[in-house]
């Protein structure tokens, strides 16, 4: 198939990607790019360097972590050096993974990357060679994604390519576009029951009733996705602050003892944050009215020896109280 019908098959796929539901970051999520290099050939002999296009698809192990299949092809390459200058075409295939820092959602993320690639460029027929050349290389780069709306990107960066038949490398400073979907997508909330009447004071002595709703949210080991279960007591918790408008809360996130403190805290945040984005974006809460504090693994309910204490702590709570008229 033609470099330009595999392009545009990519970029219909993008495109129609973006019609599976809602369009998120973080763990879970799809991301497919379109990408292009100035690659620097410096690991082969009378090989001019090159302009190469290419195509990536990713997902999302976890809010940080991606493992990415890559392919790009060797379109602008000649040969050099008294060889005839040959119009060269080789194919690079590779699994990449990339962590990214700051948080999922935020509009720049930076990137370290990591992986295997394999390798085939046609011989130079000039310099007494026919066929192929296959190598092997070891993948390591770095850049940056910066997120313009909150499914579609920008990426720059530079990729480093060890090449293992003779330890020599090439260079690659790298720009790409791309979409981000699939991750946090909202599942159908299940049917919620109006909340429970107030029951209305003696008409003999009529006296101010407070009202209450607590909210309690568990997460698996080392996630911040809302899981849909919870989606139920989330709306239950929105519809009193709607009935009651004058109310405030704040949702506390928590987390169990597993991990280092840092990453925990940050963790709890993100599940804080997770159940503020469910009241306010879904549910229609004012987000004045919603605050979101992560406590990592500070306040613990149960016993996290255990992994069912440590299911009890992993937890995003809230609660709102009001005078019943």
């Amino acid at each position: 198939m033609k470099l330009k019908n595999t392009l545009g098959l990519a970029i219909g796929s993008l495109i129609a990607a973006t019609s599976f539901g809602a369009l998120a970051q973080g763990q879970g999520a799809v991301e497919g790019e379109l990408f292009y290099k100035k690659q620097y050939n410096d690991s082969v002999d009378h090989v001019e360097d090159g302009f190469n296009p290419g195509a990536s698809i990713g997902y999302f192990l976890t809010d940080d972590v991606a493992l990415n299949f890559t392919y790009d092809r060797n379109n602008h390459t000649r040969s050099n050096d008294g060889t005839g200058s040959q119009k060269l075409h080789g194919d690079n295939f590779g699994l990449i993974a990339q962590y990214h820092f700051n948080n999922a959602g935020d509009a720049l993320r930076p990137y370290i990357a990591g992986g295997v690639k394999h390798g085939s460029l046609t011989n130079v027929e000039a310099d007494g060679h026919s066929g192929r050349d296959q190598s092997t290389y070891l993948n390591a780069g770095a850049g940056v994604k910066y997120y313009f709306a909150e499914n579609f990107y920008a990426r720059a960066g530079v990729d480093a390519d060890y090449k293992l038949d003779n330890g020599r490398w090439n260079y690659a400073p790298v720009v790409g576009l791309g979409v981000n979907f699939g991750g946090g997508g909202k599942p159908a909330p299940a049917p919620v029951p109006a909340p429970e009447p107030v029951a209305e004071a003696p008409v003999e002595a009529p006296v101010a009733e407070v009202v209450r709703v607590e909210l309690d949210v568990k997460f698996d080991f080392d996630k911040s996705v809302v899981k849909p279960n919870s989606y139920a007591d989330i709306k239950n918790l929105a519809d009193f602050m709607k009935q009651y408008p004058a109310t405030h809360t704040t949702v506390e996130g928590h987390t169990d003892s597993v991990g280092p403190d840092a990453y925990n805290q940050k963790l709890s945040q993100r599940r804080a944050d997770a159940v503020k984005k469910v009241l306010t974006q879904q549910y229609g809460v004012e987000s004045s009215r919603v605050q979101s504090v992560g406590y990592g693994e500070s306040r613990p309910v149960a016993d996290n020896k255990t992994e069912a204490g440590r299911a009890v702590n992993r937890r995003v709570e809230a609660q709102v109280e009001a005078q019943a008229k």
